[in-house]
């Protein structure tokens, strides 16, 4: 990688840092790094870069920038200011806060080149080191990507939609409709952001003009900055672990929850349901879990269909849905999440994560881009979408076992 830090540690004239703080990721990077580290700090993993759409120029032109801003991040530690905040969330525990204090990104965990026109990024190693590369590398190629993009008249175009948004959520709030649960929306735009200075444009605004719908962001950097709570407990990534770490194949996601269980006791309840689709999901999730758990996450799949499914699974276990939460946060955009407002706030409460349509929408195509973990202790690992193209694995052989152990089609 190309050297851009002068002797005093300061960025060279020109060199512009992407990700300042490793606070600046997603909530959940935190709540999952904290059961991997107590419980199967051994991991190895690997995490690669994939876009699943067109970009509008080849990515593999950014591959020098991309390689100087990763080498920055390797330089960033956590500031006890940073750590202080970190452990005063209940849920973080003292020995997590002190692995963090010791922490630094290490470049030789990461390996980033091209393939033709194609960006790649690949990390590999430990997983309790590997797996904060995620958000982070994401962030800076969607910015790095943008740059040259960021125009007066494109900025512009996105505080006209930033407003719009807002006067669409007052207007929702001048009608009176009075609903059994409250509408609340949060940030999940770290990852496809158009930058990190735009980001926090929105969150800010968001935050000053809707308070009373505008309930937090994943962003735990914004999230200290602004007072906001900072939102998030699980991604896919954890889950899938548990498919390489002993246990049974079939009884891996609750093995998951019950290790999500354990760390957390009560807190962070808020469960992913769809690495191997909403129904092999709500099979393990039985009374036990559906008590000690406060809600369910969307990724994939029609959502109505799934909140629909989650509501007769609680019915038919007697638990009362009212007490439980619905979290969409696929692909949605505000006026999406109205729609699903409406259809569900009178029975279970709700929640709705947006991320590009929030902190990418100016007017130019977002990058869909992603970064996963594809394999665990030397074997694959997979995603088996409810939506077609989600799905993540390269090994054909583990994704037709996968699908027969679950009795999923193909």
């Amino acid at each position: 990688m190309s050297t851009h830090l002068t002797r005093a540690g300061q960025t060279e004239m020109g060199f512009v840092p992407i990700v300042t703080s490793l606070l600046g990721t997603d909530l959940y990077k935190f709540t999952m790094l904290q059961p991997m580290l107590h419980s199967m700090p051994a991991n190895q993993a690997e995490y690669r870069f994939v876009c699943r759409n067109e970009p509008g120029y080849p990515l593999s032109e950014i591959r020098t920038e991309v390689e100087r801003q990763i080498e920055y991040l390797c330089t960033l530690r956590f500031s006890e200011d940073e750590l202080q905040y970190l452990g005063g969330l209940r849920y973080m525990k003292s020995d997590f806060i002190d692995f963090l204090r010791i922490f630094q990104l290490q470049s030789r965990y990461i390996t980033v080149g091209t393939d033709g026109n194609r960006l790649s990024i690949v990390a590999k190693g430990p997983q309790i080191h590997v797996m904060l590369f995620e958000i982070f590398a994401l962030a800076i190629v969607n910015e790095s990507y943008f740059r040259r993009m960021a125009t007066p008249d494109v900025l512009a175009e996105g505080r006209r939609r930033l407003q719009e948004k807002i006067a669409l959520l007052r207007d929702f709030g001048k009608q009176g409709t009075k609903r059994k649960h409250p509408l609340e929306f949060f940030d999940f735009g770290v990852r496809r952001r158009f930058s990190a200075a735009w980001q926090e444009e929105v969150v800010a605004t968001f935050a000053q003009a809707v308070p009373e719908f505008f309930k937090g962001t994943s962003n735990v950097y914004l999230a200290k900055k602004y007072g906001l709570v900072p939102i998030g407990t699980m991604a896919h990534e954890y889950l899938q672990t548990f498919q390489a770490t002993g246990v049974q194949l079939k009884g891996f996601q609750k093995a998951a929850l019950e290790n999500w269980v354990q760390e957390y006791r009560g807190d962070l309840g808020v469960a992913l349901t769809d690495v191997v689709g909403m129904d092999a999901f709500l099979a393990d999730f039985d009374l036990y879990f559906a008590k000690l758990f406060d809600g369910l996450r969307h990724d994939s799949g029609d959502p109505v269909a799934w909140g629909e499914k989650a509501l007769a699974h609680y019915a038919r276990l007697k638990v009362n849905a009212h007490s439980k939460r619905l979290v969409f946060s696929d692909g949605l955009d505000l006026p999406a999440a109205l729609d699903l407002y409406e259809h569900f706030a009178d029975r279970i409460q709700t929640g709705f994560g947006i991320g590009t349509n929030l902190t990418n929408d100016v007017g130019l195509n977002p990058l869909n881009i992603v970064m996963k973990l594809v394999s665990c202790n030397g074997q694959p690992v997979a995603k088996l979408s409810d939506s077609p193209g989600k799905t993540i694995c390269d090994d054909e052989t583990f994704l037709a076992y996968l699908r027969q152990v679950f009795r999923i089609s193909s």
